[in-house]
């Protein structure tokens, strides 16, 4: 993707793209955001409040249009539905460039097979050289490095333990599979995915199967959205009630991690899923 210069009115089409750039310190370039899925961090949030919010959800194409956008990103691909924002090819006609992240790419065969942090943060640099700003780049990486460093020094060794990661719902539970987030900072930390057999990122499971492979420890997902089975306590609820799911190990025996839900997907705050489950594994084991 070619940017002619760096931009002046770029839109963040949802909130990880938005933490990024406000973590770049470039809110004074952005004309918009979108999509927030839980607050702020609260390190970004004055500069969150300099942003106007073009929409609850996704803003349509004529609502992105009307900003006279000289840039657009999303980490998702969802954010160019035609539904949405349109087509990153629309917006490539009209001299917009539209970034997205290699982790959601609209051709399958070009995103990812596993979530890499080497490519989360070639992602924050690129963003960074876009608006000129290769320096903040370089420094945010660096600040992420050392404290995903960290997270994995501290984390107890040879636990042996096996994790369940649990999204959402309760009559069907998505969980983690094989090359996601989640796998890949279970390896950082030396403990292993219990369902990295599953050659899917967010597989549908069922508590059946579950109750079989019985995980030492289910990591939940806290989200904000108020679905079924959304924040954490509702997940407690329902497995401590759920007569299947009463009796797995984990369970019975409390050993429970709590994680923000957006900290699951790649993002400037990847590197803090893996400082909460190392505090949480330490919590556990020692």
């Amino acid at each position: 993707m070619r940017v002619p210069a760096p931009p002046k009115r770029a839109i963040s089409l949802e909130q990880n793209a938005t933490e990024i750039m406000l973590s770049l310190g470039l809110a004074d370039r952005m004309v918009g955001t979108s999509y927030q899925t839980d607050p702020v961090l609260p390190s970004l949030a004055a500069e969150y409040k300099k942003v106007p919010v073009l929409a609850k959800q996704y803003p349509n194409h004529e609502a992105v249009l009307a900003k006279e956008p000289d840039f657009l990103y999303s980490t998702l691909s969802s954010a160019y539905a035609d539904e949405a924002a349109g087509p990153r090819a629309d917006w490539k006609k009209l001299g917009v460039p539209a970034y997205l992240s290699v982790h959601d790419c609209e051709t399958v065969k070009l995103t990812a097979d596993e979530v890499r942090f080497d490519t989360i943060f070639n992602e924050v640099k690129d963003i960074a050289a876009v608006f000129g700003v290769e320096q903040r780049g370089e420094k945010a990486v660096k600040d992420l490095r050392v404290r995903l460093d960290r997270a994995v020094r501290a984390a107890p060794k040879n636990t042996g333990a096996k994790l369940m990661w649990y999204y959402s719902g309760t009559t069907t539970p998505h969980i983690a599979g094989h090359g996601g987030l989640p796998s890949t900072v279970s390896k950082q930390v030396g403990v292993d995915n219990a369902f990295d057999d599953i050659r899917q990122k967010w597989p549908a499971g069922n508590w059946e199967e579950i109750a079989e492979r019985d995980p030492d420890v289910i990591v939940l997902a806290d989200l904000t959205r108020g679905g079924d089975g959304d924040s954490a306590g509702a997940k407690k609820r329902f497995l401590r009630a759920n007569p299947v799911t009463s009796q797995l190990d984990a369970v019975r025996n409390n050993r429970f991690i709590v994680v923000p839900g957006s900290a699951m997907d790649p993002s400037i705050r990847s590197v803090s899923l893996a400082e909460e489950l190392s505090k949480g594994l330490t919590a556990l084991y020692g």
